[in-house]
């Protein structure tokens, strides 16, 4: 790929992008997987334009887009402190989600922004990066599972009215 994938850091100006991503690149992931109406109601509620930007002002949570000419294909969000949605350990840092536009998937773009997950948290000192992956998405699995992360638990992630299996995968760094 001749492309530069490059990092930006979100902004509260960007909002209306972030809604973009965050909707386009969920559905795509798990419509298929998911009844339309609990699909609905989760992109709905989660990425609101006022959930997203109370996440946006929360300091623990900071968001990343991954840009190819300008134009945002990928993006993650990381939790420290009290913004993780459990927190297991407040020396660990948490990808709560790192998201990639379908066209541009098998890029390493994902890979990228894992990267920067890791140099934040080894920029913060914190010793864990720790996620929630759903027990069906084996592709993700898979690439954590590459990353070194190993299981350590599970938990019910609610999608709509859906409760779901996540796991819960670590690596110690």
């Amino acid at each position: 790929m001749n492309e530069e994938i490059t990092i930006k850091r979100v902004e509260e100006k960007h909002i209306t992008e972030l809604q973009e991503i965050s909707k386009k690149t969920f559905a795509d992931t798990f419509s298929s997987s998911n009844t339309e109406e609990d699909m609905q109601k989760y992109l709905n509620e989660s990425f609101s334009e006022d959930q997203l930007l109370k996440e946006l002002k929360n300091q623990n949570s900071l968001f990343f887009f991954a840009m190819i000419n300008q134009k945002i294909v990928g993006y993650l969000k990381l939790n420290i402190g009290d913004a993780q949605t459990e927190v297991y350990d407040m020396n660990s840092l948490e990808i709560e989600r790192i998201y990639v536009l379908e066209l541009f998937q098998g890029k390493k773009i994902g890979q990228i922004l894992f990267n920067k997950a890791v140099e934040i948290t080894k920029n913060l000192n914190l010793h864990t990066i720790w996620l929630g992956v759903w027990e069906k998405n084996i592709s993700a699995i898979n690439f954590y599972l590459k990353n070194g992360f190993e299981k350590f638990d599970q938990h019910i992630f609610r999608l709509g009215d859906d409760e779901q299996i996540d796991y819960l995968m670590r690596l110690k760094l």
